[in-house]
């Protein structure tokens, strides 16, 4: 971590520490208080968007671990959420299982599900890895539709309400803190697992799996842990979409073009950063919402940015557009260029 000048590291807790100085404390500080305020301000349609950036963010943060630190090629990551949404569901709606378990068991559930499609990364890796992913996407969502007496199958499924010791998030508001909570408590998480031994082998196994091998990490432990993390992450995700932005479940909400917009996100955010899944999931988002027929500022007036009809054709072939640009332009995605800034303008409270 880059420091100030006269500020040293004199033990190894002190080195491995995410926030170092005073400084870097007081603006996480200003961080937090910035994130309970600023929303009591706010439009429903504005707490919306952000719900749904905050949930994105955490499945994104699942992938980054399999393929960014990893490299694990996962390109259906829609399924596990769809599959960790699901589980949550039938579990809270169903067998009246309390929220909190609920969501635990559909991250556990996404995680046992990436670990079982995770088995072939032994063998094969790269495009073949990605072929058998994409193959758990059809796979998972083919099961969800043909099993219409557990999960409503096309018809769809309703999902009650989270709730917490007899509280329900049923405003935008509310549903905000929870999901930002959580999602708070995941970055946490990702950035911490990250600098473990398990992240450093997932590095290794990233960079140059037989070295990894050769230096006695054991390939098939670390990738499934890889592919555990990032699915648990997923159903997490996929548990807060149910409860708390969709309040209704159906196959075609975790379509194969979402898995395909994660990857996209992680990309254009910087692989193998924590920050990078924040940065790609909040552009693409707003992307979204820009080329949608609505951007509705917080005087609560609607603009429309493009002719109805024309957002629906033009949206994707702008984000594939994007997504060549980052490729050829910047490669490493906004992460680096973040850091650029910071090294430009001596941003030191935040180097971390």
């Amino acid at each position: 971590m880059h420091l100030p000048a006269g500020i040293r590291n004199y033990t190894y807790a002190q080195d491995m520490a995410i926030f170092r100085t005073k400084t870097q404390w007081a603006m996480l500080g200003l961080l937090l208080v910035a994130l309970i305020v600023v929303p009591l301000f706010m439009a429903n349609y504005w707490l919306s968007i952000f719900n749904i950036i905050a949930i994105t963010i955490i499945a994104a943060l699942g992938l980054n671990l399999l393929t960014g630190y990893c490299g694990q090629l996962s390109i259906g990551h829609a399924g596990f959420i769809a599959v960790g949404a699901y589980t949550s569901a039938i579990l809270t709606g169903q067998y009246e299982v309390p929220f909190l378990f609920g969501m635990l068991g559909g991250g556990l559930m996404a995680g046992l599900t990436g670990v079982l499609f995770g088995l072939p990364s032994l063998r094969v890796k790269g495009f073949y890895l990605a072929i058998s992913t994409i193959a758990a996407q059809f796979i998972i969502m083919w099961v969800i539709s043909q099993w219409g007496s557990l999960t409503g199958g096309f018809i769809g499924l309703n999902v009650p309400a989270a709730e917490i010791f007899g509280y329900q998030f049923t405003g935008q508001l509310s549903k905000y803190y929870l999901i930002m909570a959580i999602c708070v408590i995941a970055i946490f998480v990702a950035k911490n697992l990250a600098r473990t031994r398990q992240g450093r082998a997932f590095v290794a196994i990233r960079d140059n799996d037989l070295a990894a091998q050769v230096m006695g990490i054991n390939l098939f432990r670390y990738k499934l842990i890889a592919f555990f993390t990032g699915c648990f992450f997923a159903g997490i995700s996929g548990a807060l979409l149910a409860h708390c932005y969709y309040g209704f479940l159906n196959p075609e909400f975790f379509s194969f073009k979402e898995s395909i917009l994660y990857v996209g996100m992680i990309i254009i955010g910087g692989l193998g950063t924590t920050a990078g899944p924040i940065f790609g999931v909040v552009f693409i988002r707003l992307l979204e919402r820009l080329l949608s027929l609505e951007l509705v500022p917080f005087l609560e007036s609607t603009i429309t940015v493009f002719p109805s009809g024309w957002a629906s054709g033009i949206t994707p072939m702008l984000f594939g557009l994007v997504i060549v640009l980052f490729l050829i332009i910047e490669p490493r995605g906004l992460a680096h260029r973040w850091q650029i800034f910071k090294n430009s303008y001596r941003l030191w409270p935040f180097s971390y």
